[in-house]
């Protein structure tokens, strides 16, 4: 019998070591966004695991802070003005995006570069939590979240993102091979002991990879963790987040990712104990990954057959991403009790990573 899982609320108390300077805060945002000549109040949503994001309530008007985890940070990663980039454009001509409205690299303020965006309401399925009680238990549901799922990742990769003055947001050409360098540089700076199959997959990947397809503006980070559902229409995504690592790239390892990320009841002991009990996309009515990457293919045309590599290519990156995650706990830069752990997982997905793709020939 799985353990029982904590629920954790949306937002609470900011958390004593990620308080910031909010009075400076108050007097920055003075007559920059609407409310704020109102006092200021602030609470912490608790959902995510990688940036620091605030809810900012002045009287009746509430917004969204984000800002990058406090201790030493990995190059490239939690980029703030990149997300403010996008997000202060996508909302144009992809409803699930946020607008933001305000960016600010100026680290006396709050410590380091932050934006402001829009709250969104709706439902978020959470990491590592039971399912919303909102959403019930009925497979029809279940499907139609997958169907929203997998749809808005489709309608992602079809925004027109030149039309939109995002053609300057990365470089499509050798992007598959800067993924796999640098998340095997990310691995060396952040691992806490030795795992070998981490070193033997970067390699594989390198002299494995395959033609990318023409690229698209990829979001890097798709998952269910990181969408919100409508609280009437389940099946519809209000909300996309999290992008400080969106870029023009190869869809497919986008679509890798969110793959990566489900679970499927054929999924290795190993790799299924780290949802730590509560792996939603179990519950009947979830579409299987297969079932996933065929809607896609169906709805973008494009050629799917390779996509082992990347699914395998999502673990393996994973397996840092948690990584990075886990070294800040060990190293004290934060109590959060969840990163603790998070210890076995990089184990467990480089094994996941190693299984995948051993279909295609590696040999661990």
């Amino acid at each position: 019998m799985a353990e029982a899982v904590e629920i954790v609320p949306e937002f609470g108390e900011v958390r004593d070591e990620e308080q910031l300077d909010w009075a400076k805060l108050a007097a920055y945002l003075r007559g920059k966004i609407p409310g704020a000549d109102a006092p200021l109040t602030v609470q912490q949503f608790r959902g995510g695991s990688s940036n620091l994001t605030y809810l900012l309530r002045f009287a009746d008007r509430e917004w969204v802070m984000r800002r990058p985890p406090f201790g030493p940070l990995p190059v490239g990663g939690h980029d703030m003005g990149r997300e403010y980039k996008v997000l202060s454009r996508l909302w144009e001509v992809f409803k699930p995006a946020p607008r933001a409205i305000l960016y600010s690299d100026d680290a006396s303020i709050v410590g380091a570069p932050f934006f402001v965006m829009e709250r969104r309401t709706g439902i978020v399925i959470k990491n590592r939590e039971p399912l919303p009680v909102e959403l019930g238990s009925d497979p029809a549901t279940f499907r139609a979240i997958s169907e929203g799922f997998i749809d808005t990742l489709a309608d992602l990769h079809d925004v027109d993102y030149a039309a939109i003055g995002l053609a300057s947001l990365g470089k499509p050409d050798g992007f598959l091979k800067r993924q796999i360098t640098g998340w095997m540089g990310r691995w060396e700076k952040a691992k806490t002991r030795e795992v070998p199959l981490m070193e033997k997959l970067g390699a594989w990947f390198l002299d494995n990879m395959p033609v990318s397809p023409p690229p698209v503006l990829v979001h890097n980070d798709f998952f269910l963790h990181n969408i919100m559902l409508g609280a009437v229409n389940h099946g519809e995504v209000v909300g996309v987040f999290d992008w400080e690592m969106s870029t023009i790239g190869d869809p497919l390892v986008d679509l890798g990712i969110s793959i990566g990320y489900w679970r499927d009841k054929s999924d290795p002991p190993e790799l299924l104990a780290t949802s730590q009990g509560a792996a939603p996309t179990l519950r009947p009515g979830f579409m299987s990954r297969d079932e996933l990457v065929h809607r896609y293919s169906s709805r973008t045309g494009r050629d799917v057959s390779g996509i082992p590599f990347y699914w395998a290519w999502a673990d393996w990156k994973t397996a840092t991403v948690v990584e990075q995650i886990y070294v800040r706990y060990v190293r004290g830069q934060t109590t959060d009790p969840r990163f603790a752990l998070m210890g076995p997982m990089a184990p467990a997905l480089a094994f996941a990573a190693a299984q995948v793709a051993s279909r295609l020939g590696f040999k661990g």
